[in-house]
Formats: C-alpha cells, sequence, structure tokens
C-alpha cells in the first residue's frame, strides 16, 4: 500500500496540492485499498487490483478497481462517531473518512469489477 499511497502522493504534488490536501488524499486511498483488501477480498492475498489516476485543469481523480464482492453504497450508515468513541470501537470508518477527505466519491459495479473513484477539486 505505500507505493500506492506514494505514487498517488507524488501525482498530487505535482498538481500543486498543499501538503494537507495531500495527506487527505494518502488517507482516502489508504482507506479504499484497506477496504478492498478487508471486505472486497476477505483478507484473500494476490488478488488483482487496478489503480488508475488523472488530471485535468480542476480535479484530480483516482480510480481503484477490483473483482471482489460489491459494495452497496445505498446500504450504507453513516457512523456515530461519538459513540463509536464513547465505547472504543476501533475500525469501521473508512467509508465515512474517504467521503470526508474528497470532494466527490462514486462505487460502481460493472459486470465482475468494482470502482471507487474519488474525486478531488484543484
Amino acid at each position: 500500500m505505500a507505493k500506492v499511497r506514494d505514487f498517488v502522493a507524488e501525482h498530487a504534488e505535482r498538481l500543486g496540492l498543499s501538503e494537507k490536501e495531500i495527506g487527505n488524499i494518502r488517507l482516502a486511498v489508504d482507506e479504499a485499498y484497506t477496504n478492498i483488501i478487508k471486505h472486497a477480498y476477505k483478507n484473500i492475498p494476490a488478488k488483482p487490483v487496478e489503480i488508475e489516476l488523472g488530471s485535468d485543469n480542476s480535479h484530480l481523480w483516482i480510480s481503484i478497481k477490483d473483482e471482489g464482492e460489491s459494495f452497496d453504497p445505498g446500504a450504507y450508515n453513516e457512523p456515530d462517531i461519538k459513540q463509536r468513541i464513547k465505547n472504543k470501537q476501533r475500525g469501521g470508518m473508512g467509508v465515512y473518512l474517504i467521503r470526508k477527505l474528497m470532494d466527490n466519491v462514486q462505487y460502481n459495479r460493472s459486470g465482475h469489477m468494482n470502482e471507487i473513484r474519488m474525486i478531488k477539486h484543484l
């Protein structure tokens, strides 16, 4: 995952994003990739993950694709942050963080491929 985070961060830096924005993007990519490993692939090693990124004058986009179990964003319920802290619960914050850190997040399933597409405005 470090190679993926660093690759995305280098591209974001070349686009002139601030250190804070780059840190947020790194964290969002880390959370998305971790969710794929844990949930889509059920911690089975050596499964394929495809990462694409690009930019234009106004956006940076990062697309992460996998062939694992799909995620239904319609069934997602935002966590109660205060309750989770009170109960000292770990985990379960990935989707919430990704949505807070990025400007736009889209989930798609096409055939056997899942895609999370994260967009940051420049």
